[in-house]
C-alpha cells in the first residue's frame, strides 16, 4: 500500500506560536517574564515602598507632644514655714527673759519672717513654670515680665534629683539638668513634685530622642 506523501502530520497543531503570529498591541506573556536590563525591577520598586514608608514613620514621630508641665509644689515650702512657725514663737518668748527684748519688737519681726517667706514663697510659685515635650524642654521665669528658654532634649546629658528630709517626706526636691546646650549647661528646678517620676521622664524622654534621631540618620 502506497503512504500519501501530502497526510498532514498530527503534531502540527501543537506547535508553539512563534511572536510574528501574535495579534498586533499583545505582549507574549513569555517575552514580559525576562527581565528587560532597566533599573525599574521589583526589587526596586520593593526598596522604594519601603524607604518611604520608613520616612513616613519618622515624619510622624517629629510630631511634637507635651509630656509634663508644673512648677513649684507648695509642699516644698512645708520645711520653711515649720522653721519660721519656730523662730516666730522663740521671738514671742523672747521678751519674757530677755528685759531690753520688747514684746513690741518681737512681733514686728515675727511680722517680717513671715512677710519675707510669703514673697519666696510667692516668687518661687509664679515666676517659675516648666514644661517638657517629645523633643524640647521649656523653662519660664519671672512675674512681671518673663523669659523663656528651650532646650532640646538631646542635648541633656544627664538627670539627677535631691531631696531632705521633709522633701522625702511629701516627695518633692529638686532636678539638676546637666548638659551641652550653650545657655544653659545646668539647669536647677526647685520643688517639683513626684520629683522621682519626673525625673525618670525627663531621662527616659532624652535618651528615646537620640536613639530616634540616629535612626533617622542612618535611614539617610
Amino acid at each position: 500500500m502506497s503512504t500519501d506523501s501530502n497526510q498532514e502530520n498530527p503534531n502540527d497543531d501543537k506547535a508553539v506560536p512563534s511572536s510574528a503570529s501574535s495579534p498586533a498591541g499583545q505582549t507574549n506573556p513569555i517575552q514580559s517574564a525576562i527581565p528587560t536590563g532597566s533599573g525599574n525591577t521589583a526589587m526596586d520598586r520593593f526598596a522604594t515602598e519601603v524607604a518611604a514608608r520608613k520616612q513616613a514613620e519618622l515624619d510622624h514621630d517629629e510630631e511634637e507632644e507635651v509630656l509634663w508641665s508644673g512648677g513649684y509644689n507648695p509642699r516644698a515650702m512645708l520645711g520653711s514655714w515649720i522653721l519660721m512657725g519656730i523662730v516666730s514663737i522663740a521671738l514671742l518668748i523672747l521678751p519674757f527673759m530677755v528685759s531690753q527684748f520688747s514684746i513690741g519688737i518681737a512681733v514686728v519681726l515675727v511680722g517680717l519672717v513671715w512677710v519675707v517667706g510669703c514673697l519666696i514663697y510667692a516668687y518661687r510659685r509664679l515666676g517659675y513654670h516648666y514644661e517638657l515635650t517629645t523633643q524640647r524642654f521649656i523653662h519660664q521665669k519671672g512675674i512681671l515680665s518673663r523669659q523663656t528658654d528651650r532646650i532640646e532634649v538631646i542635648d541633656i546629658d544627664d538627670v539627677s534629683f535631691s531631696q531632705g528630709p521633709v522633701q522625702r517626706m511629701f516627695g518633692v526636691g529638686n532636678i539638676e539638668l546637666t548638659g551641652s546646650d550653650r545657655t544653659h549647661p545646668q539647669l536647677s528646678m526647685m520643688g517639683i513634685g513626684n520629683v522621682k517620676d519626673v525625673s525618670g521622664l525627663i531621662d527616659d524622654v532624652r535618651r528615646k530622642e537620640r536613639r530616634r534621631r540616629s535612626l533617622h540618620i542612618e535611614s539617610i
